[in-house]
């Protein structure tokens, strides 16, 4: 397993409201959290960062060699609540930190699984035999109106509220999740990004840099990308190696 990560403030914004993490799991693992913050001042640098951390402190905790697959979501579950319990009780102890929150996707390959969490619109893709998949599902109101009818995927990518999300941890005392497992083949990437990214590259773009690239210049370029398309939002990806 390898596991690679790269963030960017962009070319508008002055502060990085995006935050990631990352490591190893023996020989056979790997995890990655990606977040993109939310909230007046500077809270949604703080939630992002207070979440990440959280998730991070968890996981070299609680993970143990012989972690079964199956217990994974129940893991998952139990880091995001500790998360979003941490980023709550900030905001209720401090006025100026009120409403903060930020969109948290948590990846864990153990053993040619994946297993994914998420909330918010913050994003995971599967990189399989030059194919690319949207593994999430953005908790997003665009979303909601694709689901309906009301909106085409086109039309979502200019809608003026396009950025209001319907999830987001630390906002309210509990959050509910969205968890999905994939298995994987030899060579396969799982790819967790900030809509800092996809809102400036299309998948298939993703997936045609992916064809020859290993990940660190995978990482790097996408980024790059992203601000030579507008870079109007941080950005922010990380890419596990099977």
């Amino acid at each position: 397993m390898k596991v690679h990560s790269q963030t960017d403030v962009g070319l508008v914004r002055t502060l990085n409201e995006d935050a990631c993490r990352t490591g190893l799991l023996g020989e056979n693992g790997a995890w990655a959290v990606v977040c993109d913050g939310m909230g007046g001042a500077n809270g949604g640098e703080i939630a992002s960062e207070t979440a990440v951390k959280s998730i991070e402190e968890q996981i070299l905790a609680s993970y143990e060699e012989d972690f079964k697959s199956e217990e994974m979501k129940l893991m998952l579950s139990t880091l995001i609540f500790h998360a979003n319990s941490a980023v709550y009780d900030m905001a209720q102890e401090n006025e100026s930190l009120k409403g903060m929150g930020t969109t948290i996707v948590v990846a864990i390959v153990l053993d040619n699984v994946a297993h994914i969490a998420h909330a918010g619109d913050s994003r995971a893709y599967l990189l399989h035999n030059r194919n690319i998949m949207q593994i999430t599902t953005d908790h997003s109101m665009v979303q909601e109106l694709i689901k309906n009818g009301d909106l085409t995927v086109e039309q979502a990518k200019v809608h003026p509220q396009k950025n209001i999300i319907t999830r987001a941890l630390g906002v309210n005392p509990v959050v509910e999740i969205d968890y999905e497992k994939v298995p994987l083949a030899k060579d396969d990437r799982i790819l967790i990004c900030t809509d800092g990214l996809t809102n400036y590259i299309e998948p298939e773009k993703i997936r045609n840099l992916a064809d020859y690239m290993d990940s660190v210049s995978l990482a790097d370029r996408l980024v790059a990308l992203a601000k030579e398309n507008g870079g109007g939002d941080n950005i922010t990806v990380a890419i596990l190696d099977n």
